[in-house]
């Protein structure tokens, strides 16, 4: 995500925290490369140009050029001028609360609208609600049989009416099914076309008009770049859309269409897609997306993927075996398991800080999948005493989880490491606390 575009501005904004004391010229050759950098990643002309204007002003200013810190303040700059173009700070970020009511998902096709559709059903009755989702896509077959594949798969209703063309019909058919089968939200999935012509957008006034959604999100391929930002207009001047829907943002290096589309249309970016998933949608928090393009990281982010994955009661019996000193491979792959299911390794360091900038950073995935099968070709008896791992049952285990004992051997005494240092931590902790804790430093 931004990879290209992060690297560049890093790279510039690493030379401007070297220097002791700024100059004009070095201001201005910065904000040159800042300049080049956007135009690189796809933003839009007059959006990257007045980014730069703003940033100069406030840049080339008394406080700045006077500071202890010259660099650290325009990388401040820099940070707080990509928030304002992607929303801005003080802007309520759309979740946790999502309304109930009819929420209308319109964009071109083959920007993952559909699986758009499954993905915000599923964060709504994880909130509690109970959603429906209502197939309109009347000329695409596949979409209807995608959204009730989705529906099972999330255990979630599905209204759809297979042969029916009028899809003003549809929406009062599946307004009455949603009543009779208590749920309050809507989700209608509607047609796309390969490009916006006269009969889809008069369609989905017609449903516009007769649902008067809540909520009407443009969903957009953000590898389309400018062209998202040009659809973006074209279905705004038509329905007056409420906010953008960003698909497939993990596979899109360079960011031009997030950095743009809300200086264009004045619409904020409401959900970012970032993987393939379901669970892969997360709501668009602009200050963190520029922490993690600047190499900020996102720790709020990341916690927050924590508290999802992570089971507070496992949680709480894991530190308790810290505490004993009782730990197992059991306990090891469960921790392994919910580790897993944040997501990549690779999008979890990036939200670390310091870490955006991943290029030199071996980051395997398979790794992870190659210790968890080591782990589950052991009996429970041996996952649970790790000590009666002879040299056989070792080369057993080795064959059954496709690797060799070498690596089994490694993982053992990684494991081992691992109990050592929670050993030594185990008694640093109880030095303390006879202590009566950390000592205070002195004033």
């Amino acid at each position: 995500m931004f990879e290209s575009l992060s690297q560049k501005l890093q790279s510039v904004l690493k030379n401007l925290r070297g220097y002791g004391k700024l100059t004009e010229k070095n201001v201005s050759d910065a904000l040159r490369e800042v300049r080049l950098a956007l135009l690189e990643a796809d933003v839009n002309y007059k959006v990257a140009k007045d980014f730069i204007e703003r940033a100069k002003q406030k840049a080339l200013g008394q406080e700045v050029l006077t500071s202890v810190t010259p660099g650290q303040q325009i990388v401040k700059i820099i940070h707080d001028e990509l928030v304002t173009l992607m929303g801005g700070a003080g802007e309520d970020p759309f979740m946790p609360k999502l309304a109930a009511g009819h929420w209308m998902m319109v964009g071109l096709h083959g920007c993952g609208k559909t699986t758009t559709c499954g993905k915000l059903a599923r964060l709504m009755a994880k909130q509690g609600r109970k959603p429906m989702l209502v197939a309109c896509d009347v000329y695409r077959p596949a979409a209807m049989d995608q959204l009730e594949t989705l529906g099972k798969q999330l255990q979630i209703p599905v209204f759809l009416m297979r042969g029916e063309k009028d899809v003003t019909k549809i929406c009062r058919r599946a307004l009455s099914a949603a009543q009779a089968q208590g749920c309050d939200t809507l989700v209608f999935d509607t047609a796309g076309r390969l490009h916006i012509d006269e009969k889809l957008v008069q369609e989905l006034v017609r449903m516009r008009d007769l649902l008067k959604p809540q909520e009407i999100l443009l969903v957009a391929d953000s590898a389309t770049g400018q062209e998202a930002v040009n659809i973006a207009e074209h279905f705004d001047k038509a329905l007056n859309i409420t906010g953008v829907v960003l698909t497939k943002l993990d596979g899109d290096a360079r960011g031009g269409a997030a950095l743009s589309i809300r200086a264009v249309t004045g619409k904020p970016i409401r959900f970012a897609g970032v993987g393939e998933k379901l669970d892969d949608l997360e709501a668009f928090h602009a200050e963190r997306m520029a922490g993690r393009i600047l190499g900020m990281g996102d720790v709020v982010g990341l916690v927050e993927k924590a508290q999802e994955a992570f089971d507070t009661t496992k949680a709480e019996e894991f530190q308790k075996k810290i505490e004993e000193q009782n730990l197992n491979l059991e306990d090891f792959l469960s921790q392994l398991q919910q580790l897993k299911k944040m997501g990549p390794l690779e999008n979890l360091l990036g939200m670390l800080p310091g870490m955006g900038n991943m290029q030199d950073v071996a980051v395997d995935d398979g790794q992870l999948k190659r210790v968890e099968a080591i782990v589950q070709s052991m009996t429970r008896q041996e996952r649970r005493q790790p000590e009666i791992l002879n040299a056989s049952r070792r080369t057993r285990i080795a064959r059954g989880s496709g690797s060799t004992v070498a690596e089994v051997n490694d993982l053992l005494k990684q494991f081992n490491a691992m109990k050592k240092m929670m050993k030594e931590m185990g008694k640093m902790q109880k030095a303390m606390s006879r202590k009566g804790g950390l000592p205070r430093l002195a004033r």
